[in-house]
């Protein structure tokens, strides 16, 4: 039989060029490797990573909806004791009833307003054992600032304490005392002063010069009105 010629695409073959160091096989690509499934991969395994720590995150206690926040209770300031007495003024010099007043030796502190200086004088107006509760001659009021220096005085209620913090031991009934120099005044006794005038509360003892500054009582429609002081 005669040679057929061969066919073109056979004529025509060519070999493969030749990369030095790379096989044939390796150059060839492996059937069903796609980068894009591993990228595919990556990306679901992240959004997965993210999903879990999104659902383990700490989550505070909600309040139930009817609930309502603890309030602080913020405690109410002290109240002053010295707003709490009475203040007599010109315009209002009440100070007392006669009927809280009644009982002897009974006591009762206030705040006297000053004319001359308008400061408020702490004072005591004392129910005298002797004298009508409806008259003013039954009551002794006077500043508790000392006529000299800054001590305050202090109406002794209690006999036991004028023997134990002031020595007084010939105390019957209460008196008036002065802690810083331990002078004790009586309300039973009157004293003459510089200029001829007499005062309540003589000096039972001590080294005080004179009794405390008396304020004058006057008694109208059952109060008891601080007038004015020395």
């Amino acid at each position: 039989m005669a040679n057929q010629p061969e066919p073109p695409s056979q004529r025509f073959k060519t070999d493969m060029p030749q990369i030095p160091g790379v096989s044939a096989q390796s150059a060839t690509p492996k059937p069903g490797f796609k980068p894009v499934r591993l990228i595919g991969f990556l990306a679901g395994l992240v959004f997965c990573v993210i999903c879990v720590r999104w659902l383990m995150r700490p989550r505070g206690v909600e309040a139930p909806a009817g609930a309502s926040r603890p309030q602080i209770e913020i405690p109410a300031p002290a109240p002053d004791p010295i707003a709490a007495l009475p203040h007599a003024t010109e315009t209002e010099p009440g100070i007392a009833s006669v009927g809280e007043m009644a009982k002897p030796w009974s006591s009762k502190e206030f705040m006297y307003r000053n004319r001359l200086s308008g400061e408020n004088v702490p004072a005591v107006v004392v129910r005298l054992p002797s004298g009508s509760a409806g008259q003013h001659a039954g009551y002794w009021a006077f500043s508790l600032n000392a006529p000299f220096g800054n001590c305050r005085l202090e109406y002794v209620a209690e006999v036991e304490k004028l023997k134990t913090d002031y020595g007084y031991l010939g105390a019957k009934h209460p008196m008036v005392g002065n802690p810083c120099s331990r002078t004790v005044f009586d309300p039973l006794k009157m004293m003459s002063i510089p200029g001829g005038v007499w005062v309540r509360g003589g000096i039972a003892q001590g080294s005080d010069l004179r009794p405390p500054l008396g304020i004058e009582i006057e008694i109208r429609n059952g109060e008891i009105l601080a007038a004015r002081m020395e």
